[in-house]
C-alpha cells in the first residue's frame, strides 16, 4: 500500500487541568490529544488511513472557550497515511470464507472482497471449515497476495472497501 507523508492542520482541545506555565507540558498534552484524535478518526477519504504523527510543526495561540475553560489550539503537523490505489499488489490474510467469495484483511483495511467470480480456477468446498481450492493451493486461514481492482470510501464506517482479484502472475496464497 502506498504510504503518504501529509501536512495537516487540526484544532486540538486541551482541558485547563492539562495546562501549565511550562511549555513542555503543553506540547505533551497537544501531542497526546492529537494521537487520540487520529486513533478515533481512523481514516479520511482524501488521506487514507492515519498511521502515525511524524512531526509536530507548530502550535498556534490558543483560544479559551468561555463555558468550559478548555483551550482550543490550532496545530500543524506531518502525518504518515496509507491509501489504497487501483492496480497495486497487497498481501492480506483470509478473514472469512463464504460461498460467494472470500473476505480479507490487510493492515488497517478490514473489508477486502475476492468474489468467487474472480477465483475462476478455485472451487468452493463447504462444510465446517469452508475453503476455496484448486489443483495447487487452498484459500483458508492463509496469507494471500492480491491485486486491488477498485475501492470506495464508506463515510459511515470511516473506512475503504476494496474489491480484489487473484488474476495475474504471482498472486494467490503465500
Amino acid at each position: 500500500m502506498v504510504f503518504l507523508k501529509v501536512d495537516m492542520s487540526w484544532n486540538v482541545l486541551i482541558s485547563p487541568s492539562e495546562l501549565s506555565p511550562k511549555g513542555l507540558l503543553l506540547r505533551k498534552a497537544v501531542i497526546v490529544s492529537l494521537l487520540e484524535e487520529i486513533a478515533n478518526r481512523k481514516a479520511s477519504k482524501d488521506h487514507g488511513y492515519y498511521i502515525a504523527v511524524s512531526e509536530l510543526k507548530a502550535i498556534s495561540e490558543g483560544k479559551v472557550r468561555e463555558l468550559t475553560g478548555d483551550v482550543l489550539f490550532p496545530v500543524t503537523f506531518t502525518c504518515i497515511t496509507q491509501k489504497p490505489t487501483k492496480g497495486e499488489i497487497l498481501v492480506g490474510s483470509v478473514d472469512k470464507i463464504l460461498k460467494h467469495g472470500v473476505f480479507l484483511k490487510s493492515g488497517p483495511i478490514e473489508s477486502i472482497f475476492l468474489s468467487e467470480k474472480t477465483l475462476s480456477d478455485y472451487k468452493y468446498i463447504g462444510g465446517e471449515n469452508p475453503m476455496f481450492m484448486n489443483d495447487h493451493s487452498k484459500l483458508e486461514d492463509t496469507a494471500v497476495r492480491f491485486k486491488v481492482m477498485g475501492f470506495r470510501w464508506m463515510e459511515a464506517d470511516r473506512q475503504f472497501q476494496i474489491l480484489a482479484t487473484l488474476a495475474g502472475d504471482y498472486l494467490g496464497p503465500l
